[in-house]
């Protein structure tokens, strides 16, 4: 099968999120694509099978298949675009999250993602210990979000990741604050799925961005996600979904052996 890394969130190679993208003519097993996906070990790989007027999509962690991925859909896009369907402007994937969009404008892509509402709680006991801050609010949605005093905070943090691994019922955390030059940053943390930090995260603006949208009051934000690699995304909210906008580019592209 064609194989591609694509970086994604950035248009400079070895910055945003890399993921892998491979194109097949029909499905393999799962099988078989956790086995690539392990081997790939990237913090996702996407597979992608042509339909008639659409694309099938699914994307695998290292250890396990998710129901969404942002940075790994804007890849799989880049790629179709690119390299598959040379020049295609308009894209779209059937996913386990159901039919996600892609717009191509100039070298951004635009993704239509579904928000993913989230709840307020009450502040962990022991999350101060874990995160080595203690957050001012805390949010539920499938993953925990925690609202620091500010980007410093953000940035500095340095968290013990096999107590992530370890809070029960949630797939990860993330932790978030207004920034400095952008509306609001983030870092995002998911050892269960063999991703101790996720350099920019597509889904978890999904329950970021409504979020954001009841604090700022503002429909079109921009953020930056503080990892070590860094991504920057264009964000717009639009009640149950959400625009997420970023540019990408190749790193790698050649060929998988049977």
């Amino acid at each position: 099968m064609k194989y591609y890394i694509v970086d994604s969130f950035t248009d400079t190679v070895f910055r945003g999120n890399p993921a892998g993208v491979c194109v097949l003519n029909e499905w393999i097993d799962n099988k078989a694509m956790k086995n690539i996906a392990c081997e790939n070990n990237l913090s996702e790989t996407a597979f992608v099978v042509k339909s008639s007027n659409h694309y099938e999509l699914k994307w695998f962690t290292p250890t396990e298949e998710v129901d969404l991925c942002g940075h790994a859909t804007l890849g799989a896009a880049f790629v179709i675009s690119n390299f598959i369907d040379i020049g295609a402007l308009y894209m779209e994937f059937h996913t386990l999250s159901g039919i996600l969009k892609v717009e191509r404008k100039n070298d951004t892509y635009i993704l239509n993602l579904p928000v993913r509402k989230t709840e307020k709680v009450h502040i962990p006991e022991n999350i101060g210990n874990i995160l080595g801050v203690e957050p001012k609010e805390a949010y539920l949605s499938q993953d925990y979000v925690f609202i620091l005093e500010n980007e410093e905070q953000v940035k500095r943090l340095s968290p013990n990741i096999k107590e992530i691994k370890n809070i029960a019922d949630v797939t990860g955390v993330i932790v978030t604050s207004r920034g400095k030059e952008v509306d609001f940053v983030s870092r995002c943390f998911f050892p269960k799925q063999g991703i101790d930090e996720d350099p920019v995260t597509g889904s978890a603006h999904c329950t970021l961005i409504p979020l954001w949208y009841e604090k700022l009051h503002k429909n079109k934000m921009t953020a930056k996600q503080l990892s070590k690699r860094g991504g920057l995304l264009y964000c717009e909210f639009l009640e149950e979904r959400v625009l997420i906008s970023g540019k990408a580019v190749l790193y790698l592209k050649g060929e998988i052996l049977p």
